[in-house]
């Protein structure tokens, strides 16, 4: 996992991060992660991930579909007569 320091980070906003930690009941460095996140729109959540595959998965195999696959098995055996 790749690392980030940030320095010269301006008081009003590490008051700000630190305030966030707090209330979220997070560590600074774990707040500013769902915070880099937030804003740059992408998902930090498994389960999200997850259902983007399998979603994507589906949205394959449906236009697939329309190509003739045979049996991976009988394909083989052509091959090697």
């Amino acid at each position: 996992m790749a690392s980030l320091q940030v320095r010269k980070l301006p008081e009003p906003l590490h008051r700000k991060l630190v305030e966030m930690a707090q209330q979220s009941h997070r560590s600074i460095p774990q707040q500013a992660i769902v915070l880099l996140a937030e804003g740059l729109k992408v998902s930090l959540s498994y389960k999200q991930k997850r259902q983007e595959v399998l979603a994507t998965i589906k949205t394959d195999a449906k236009r697939l579909k329309k190509f003739d696959v045979s049996d991976p098995v009988e394909l083989i055996r052509q091959d090697r007569l």
